[in-house]
């Protein structure tokens, strides 16, 4: 990974709400998660593709991809990604990394995108997503998070939670566990951890979903009762 990159692009927001403008040159083509378009010139001509296969849509383990290519001059496009948080932009030099299904927002064309299966125990107890999605090529990659974004060099081993990472490099050897037991699963408030191993570079998020939801479920709007039955 490197400084270099394809598309010139601007990021505004950090690190609450990012907010993510590219120029698209003539005739080349931008990857773009589906539903983040904010905004676009006219010149942008769209195409969905569909990653993961139709076998694999109701277990989550497909995404759907826009592509964006600019004709009859440069185009500009406003990516705004769902989640409220952090958004980074790495360089790809024929390498690659595997990021949680929810983290993918854009890549030059050159970035092959594609669904890792993580097995049914991760996903099944995390509740976190059940698969990753690797990201190999030579191009521009960006990707968000919910809350801040912290980069970890990994050199020996490393513990996260599944509900915390964003992605990570191709070279660390992982197992997914549980942090003391299928007991403390249940009943700990702790769900399953990622074990990494070698040397590499890991991105976390400082907010975890399943947590926020936890925090704000007793604050939810309740239906009034009915006092005239």
């Amino acid at each position: 990974m490197s400084s270099t990159q394809d598309f010139e692009y601007n990021i505004a927001g950090k690190p609450d709400f990012s907010f993510l403008t590219v120029q698209i040159p003539e005739g080349e083509t931008l990857k773009v998660e589906a539903s983040a378009m904010a905004t676009m010139d006219t010149n942008l001509q769209m195409k969905t593709k569909f990653k993961g296969g139709f076998s694999r849509l109701l277990t989550g383990e497909s995404i759907f991809i826009n592509e964006y290519t600019a004709q009859g001059g440069v185009g500009e496009i406003g990516i705004s990604p769902g989640a409220p948080g952090d958004l980074e932009h790495i360089y790809l030099n024929n390498e690659t990394v595997f990021l949680q299904n929810s983290a993918f927002v854009a890549s030059s064309m050159n970035i092959d995108v594609a669904t890792k299966w993580q097995g049914f125990m991760s996903g099944f107890f995390s509740g976190e997503g059940l698969f990753l999605i690797k990201c190999s090529g030579k191009g521009d990659l960006w990707f968000n998070t919910f809350g801040a974004m912290i980069e970890i060099d990994v050199n020996d081993d490393f513990v996260v939670d599944t509900g915390h990472i964003v992605g990570f490099t191709e070279g660390l050897e992982y197992d997914i566990s549980t942090v003391g037991g299928y007991k403390s699963l249940f009943f700990s408030g702790e769900g399953l951890v990622c074990r990494f191993r070698g040397q590499g570079k890991v991105w976390i998020q400082t907010k975890k979903l399943g947590a926020f939801e936890n925090w704000v479920w007793p604050y939810r709007p309740e239906p009034k009762k009915n006092n005239n039955s």
